[in-house]
């Protein structure tokens, strides 16, 4: 396999040179041919069709939940935290959608100072919500219109509560490929049903604290290898919680009927992997000394059929299968959940899938084809599951903050031909946090502050530094941990 040499979308200085790189990948990747100032610009249009705890959503820019690595050792809030929520009322999105990754308990932490939501941490995490709702009415001039979500989580495969270095991994079911990355040697790490049925209870009573902090809705998180995603891939699991699709998507409807009959009347999200894939690693025929090679898939030819994943053919589980997606959409419908906040893979074992970009996260990959190819598949299959979408829910876009500045372009015509109803940003917040909003308004951006894909924001956490922008956010530039990331990023060539 020879590396391909990768055109930088900084480099596409116009439209029509967007569209050509585009053509020549073979991508249908449509954009408009400039930013609509005002308020014929679709992000700039509120949502009408549905109602989140009473409120009509004032535009259709949304900010995605981002986990923190930056609270206190007891899980509570801290400086850095208040700032970011504090710009994310700055951005004039008016759907929060989860904000950050709330743990439903301390031993699902993904790392030490994740924020726990409970009623130790409840006055700090209002406070939150008064940071950002005071910075948006300074802002935006009302709040009437803005929603808040909280993400509810609990890590599973993915915990290290008590050192930062250390899995301590709790799962669904046993995984052939993933159990050896994730420090997986025991059935004994394998959650029981009496603990799921526990777990079942943390979630209920973080929905009721989640209510009285403030909270419009809960996200229940669904996606990224996190355990609720990996139940849903619980194929191989015996007992009421494996198996068949209705009790791999038993532990949700648990959930929200356990939060109807605690009395709570939150509204309901979910963010939800719409696919999979197997684990990828870099190539290790091109990888060297201080240079990652690009992402090729795991062996999984002894793992067929391929029985540990959501969204994926079988047969052969680098292709994708919607079947079960379009089934689960469905069930969320029913189940009154009104936010469907979209994304696919995992950041921990295939990032390139859900999280395209220039550049690797330390504990990543080279990319093996040019990143727009991953941004026009997300497109496409958010697509698909916006018409399958019940009438009763708004769905989220993602995965687009790798096509930089023509993203404003790229979420009009999406909005537009109804490909979602909300255009999402993640990681593009941290360091323009108004991008969108700005391009609503003003029909322009401001291009030193684009987010260019340098992975930063996921390598520092990875490495145990506080999270944030640290190549285009002088707050971070300034911290002691720049240079340490500087370090960190040329012992391993990411």
């Amino acid at each position: 396999m020879t590396p391909f040499k990768l055109t930088r979308v900084a480099s596409l200085k116009t439209v029509a040179d967007f569209r050509a790189h585009c053509a020549a990948l073979g991508l249908d990747l449509t954009i408009e041919d400039g930013i609509e100032a005002g308020a014929g610009n679709p992000l700039a249009q509120p949502v009408d069709r549905v109602l989140i705890n009473g409120k009509r959503l004032g535009n259709r820019i949304a900010i995605h939940p981002m986990e923190g690595w930056d609270g206190t050792t007891t899980g509570g809030t801290s400086p850095e935290m208040k700032r970011r929520w504090q710009r994310f009322g700055a951005s004039g999105a008016k759907l929060i959608c989860g904000a950050e990754a709330m743990a439903v308990r301390a031993d699902g932490r993904a790392n030490t100072n994740q924020l726990i939501i409970n009623a130790e941490n409840q006055a700090g995490i209002t406070e939150l919500v008064q940071i950002l709702k005071a910075e948006h009415l300074a802002q935006w001039g009302t709040t009437d219109d803005l929603v808040i979500g909280f993400q509810l989580t609990h890590s599973g495969r993915f915990c290290r509560p008590n050192d930062k270095k250390k899995w301590e991994s709790r799962v669904a079911f046993r995984h052939p490929l993933l159990d050896k990355k994730f420090n997986v040697t025991s059935d004994d790490q394998v959650l029981t049903d009496a603990d799921v049925e526990e777990l079942i209870r943390c979630y209920i009573r973080a929905a009721r604290i989640a209510r009285e902090c403030g909270a419009d809705f809960v996200d229940l998180k669904h996606c990224h290898g996190y355990l609720l995603h990996e139940f849903l891939g619980a194929h191989t699991r015996p007992g009421k919680f494996g198996g068949s699709f209705e009790n791999r998507t038993r532990i949700l409807r648990d959930i929200i009927a356990g939060i109807r009959a605690d009395g709570n009347p939150i509204d309901l999200g979910v963010r939800l992997s719409l696919f999979d894939m197997v684990p990828f690693r870099p190539d290790p025929a091109l990888s060297q000394p201080g240079k990652l090679g690009p992402g090729i898939p795991e062996d999984y030819s002894a793992c067929l059929p391929y029985r540990y994943a959501f969204g994926v053919n079988q047969a052969n589980p680098i292709d994708i299968d919607l079947t079960e997606t379009f089934a689960f959409v469905r069930l969320l419908g029913e189940l009154g959940v009104k936010v469907l906040n979209t994304t696919a893979g995992s950041p921990y074992y295939n990032p390139h899938i859900q999280r395209p970009a220039a550049y690797p996260p330390s504990d990543g990959y080279q990319p093996a084809h040019d990143p727009l190819i991953d941004v026009a598949r997300q497109v496409r299959v958010v697509r698909e599951v916006r018409a399958h979408a019940p009438a009763n829910m708004v769905v989220v876009s993602s995965g687009l903050s790798y096509v930089q500045e023509y993203l404003p372009h790229l979420a009009q015509h999406i909005l537009r031909t109804g490909g979602a109803d909300l255009v999402g940003v993640g990681r593009a917040v941290l360091s323009y946090p108004a991008m969108l909003a700005d391009a609503a308004k003003n029909g322009a951006l401001e291009p030193k502050f684009i987010c260019r894909t340098f992975s930063d924001c996921t390598t520092a956490p990875r490495n145990g530094l506080i999270s944030g922008c640290y190549p285009l956010d002088k707050f971070y530039t300034a911290k002691p941990e720049f240079q340490q990331l500087k370090d960190i990023k040329k012992n391993v060539g990411a």
